[in-house]
């Protein structure tokens, strides 16, 4: 994989011509190689894309997308919306196969596992992914059987286990303070923000290979928004994370590295700081800086 991205690499020295309007090329429908930075290609890979096409019916949403997701890293998705994000996000954990008459041409391997191989146990590796929707959706029961939900449904029955585990998600996800008093009390009653940090304290539970986070803040109010950030922050290092944002500052925060996606291609990935200040492509800033989108 790794040749196959070298070969749109830049250090940044490219002649004048690159500096088309590569988003009105992509609109056109046009083939435009995405400038993926060198020190992506740097990190051990948790997740690996190569040339990964989907089409629901006749129409494309996502266009040769070749990126390595970086281990125990923050990997923030941007774009417009309609540019693929979510599409991307969903394929990583086969939440589009429940979609009627989609179609996908390409790779992703999870570890060195191909996530589309026949073989696939798509049960077993939605278990190997944690995943965190807009809207928080707490099952309808305690908190403490919402942490350890994943734990419940394979089996096991250690009491002590079942705490353990528990307290250690929920103070991983900045919650265990605030709840630690009413574990038997209903999720539902918890706050917008307790709600979802609930949600990721269940996926961590299950000690995923790679936390996915679909606009996890986008029905939440800032200072809720502000604790989930913070969450996302200490998770760094810790965890693998994929998150989809519409929210350019939220990137810049809580992210190591980004990728500017449009019309269903990659247009530009690198670490966070470079995509913010000092992108290769004019188009990247113009989108970063608020200038169109």
């Amino acid at each position: 994989m790794k040749n196959v991205i070298e070969q749109s690499a830049t250090s940044g020295d490219q002649p004048p011509e690159v500096h088309v309007d590569r988003l009105e090329a992509v609109a056109q429908g046009k083939d435009v190689p995405a400038e993926v930075h060198p020190q992506v290609l740097e990190e051990k890979p948790v997740l690996e894309i190569e040339d990964f096409n989907l089409w629901y019916g006749m129409k494309q949403a996502l266009h040769n997308v070749t990126m390595p997701i970086t281990h125990s890293k923050v990997t923030a998705l941007i774009g417009p919306s309609g540019c693929g994000k979510s599409t991307l996000l969903r394929s990583v954990n086969r939440m589009n196969d429940l979609v009627q008459n989609v179609k996908i041409k390409g790779t992703m391997l999870l570890n060195g596992d191909s996530i589309y191989d026949p073989r696939m146990d798509v049960i077993d590796l939605r278990k190997r992914m944690g995943m965190v929707f807009q809207k928080p959706n707490p099952f309808p029961m305690s908190i403490f059987e919402n942490v350890v939900y994943a734990l419940r449904i394979d089996g096991e029955r250690n009491r002590g286990i079942l705490e353990e585990v528990c307290e250690v998600s929920l103070r991983g996800a900045a919650l265990w303070d605030e709840v630690k008093d009413r574990l038997q009390d209903s999720a539902l009653g918890l706050s917008g923000g307790q709600q979802q940090r609930l949600c990721i304290a269940r996926a961590i539970a299950a000690e995923p290979e790679v936390l996915l986070l679909d606009e996890p803040c986008s029905a939440l109010d800032p200072i809720a928004t502000g604790k989930v950030e913070e969450l996302i922050q200490e998770l760094r290092g810790q965890y693998s994370v994929l998150m989809v944002t519409h929210n350019m500052q939220q990137a810049s925060r809580a992210s190591d590295y980004t990728a500017f996606m449009y019309l269903g291609r990659l247009i530009e990935y690198g670490s966070t700081s470079d995509i913010f200040t000092n992108p290769v492509l004019q188009e990247t800033e113009s989108y970063v800086t608020g200038r169109f989108g």
